[in-house]
């Protein structure tokens, strides 16, 4: 924001008095915040034609207008960063997934009992979630990201170390070869962008795009409808081949491995790194361990700086590496964290990403 004292305007849109309630009593003590509420989107417009807000926390199923209908409206109209709060169920899964590709910029997880616990223990992941949406820019009425929702233990952020260790040997030459892509905050509007764009016999592709538990199979799933690749969530073990494009799952971290000539993925449980599970670096770090020069490191739009000391590790280990550019980013921070680094070989915009796939 260019006036530092200036507070982010946030509105909360909820038929729930409790969820309205939790979400006053999070921020009231964020001096960087300033909250009000609507019980529904009839409310919300009539609030929005004195002040219209920075960031809406948007609930799916309401009364008289639901959630995916408003955001529409907003995201035609004049559009703005909407942070979906959503219940962790199968048919809320693919409605919110619906939000996220009509424009939504994040998403809060609420389970469906006991939200109003859950939402106080998450509250730094609320204010983080917030702040982040109103630092986006470059909306579109495309999907975009989730973070991961696993409870933290304490502030502690560990590194990639808490998971695999570093390669100690140079990795020989091979005939396959491995993309590896790490995104946040704006990822799944880029990762759409990038993968429909692919042909059904490129290398195979290992994703990690931060997200809950439960909403990176049907994300995966969304994205197979649309694209020439094959696109699945991974299952441990699953190999890595021509023409697919594997997503780490919400809830784990994933890592690949070498067997003589060939690639496998390993989904494993573990500690957040970086405050996230899945983690990029985590990722990363195993391509540079067991790919090497074989592969291709991509770090994408998002907040903050996980990936940016894998995709370094990557690039040392003899790897092309690339970071999209700050003009095209929805968020320009693990891009940029990964620039200051040294770990980005060339920075490129998002519609070039795919074109720089095919030429490896």
């Amino acid at each position: 924001m260019s006036d530092i004292n200036k507070k982010i305007k946030v509105l909360i849109v909820d038929d729930s008095a409790v969820i309205r309630q939790v979400m006053a009593d999070i921020m009231a003590n964020d001096k960087d915040i300033e909250m009000d509420a609507a019980a529904d989107p009839i409310f919300a417009m009539r609030h929005m034609e004195k002040q219209w807000p920075d960031v809406i926390v948007l609930d799916v199923e309401m009364p008289r207008m639901d959630g995916i209908t408003f955001l529409r409206k907003i995201m035609s109209e004049r559009p703005t960063p909407v942070v979906m709060c959503s219940t962790l169920t199968a048919s809320g899964t693919k409605t919110t997934l619906e939000a996220l590709s009509a424009g939504a910029i994040d998403i809060i997880t609420k389970p469906k009992a006991g939200a109003k616990a859950a939402l106080i223990e998450e509250n730094k992941l609320i204010l983080d979630t917030i702040k982040s949406a109103a630092k986006a820019r470059n909306l579109k009425k495309t999907p975009v990201v989730m973070k991961d929702r696993a409870p933290q233990s304490s502030n502690t952020k560990l590194t990639a170390d808490a998971i695999i260790s570093k390669g100690s040997r140079p990795v020989s030459q091979l005939t396959d070869k491995i993309i590896a892509i790490g995104t946040s905050t704006g990822g799944t509007q880029a990762l759409e962008i990038v993968l429909t764009e692919l042909p059904a016999n490129c290398p195979g592709i290992v994703v990690v795009q931060h997200m809950p538990e439960k909403f990176t199979k049907a994300f995966a799933e969304r994205l197979n409808s649309v694209c020439s690749v094959s696109v699945c969530e991974a299952e441990n073990g699953q190999r890595i081949m021509r023409g697919q494009v594997i997503i780490a799952p919400g809830g784990k971290h994933m890592t690949i491995v070498r067997h003589g000539a060939q690639y496998s993925v390993e989904v494993v449980d573990g500690p957040l790194v970086n405050r996230h599970r899945p983690s990029v670096d985590v990722l990363f770090r195993s391509v540079a361990k067991f790919a090497g020069k074989n592969a291709l490191g991509i770090i994408m739009t998002g907040m903050g700086d996980d990936g940016a000391r894998g995709l370094k590790e990557i690039r040392e280990s003899g790897a092309h590496t690339l970071g999209q550019d700050e003009a095209t980013c929805i968020v320009y921070g693990m891009p940029n964290e990964a620039f200051k680094l040294g770990a980005v070989e060339r920075q490129v915009p998002l519609e070039k990403i795919a074109s720089e796939i095919s030429k490896f």
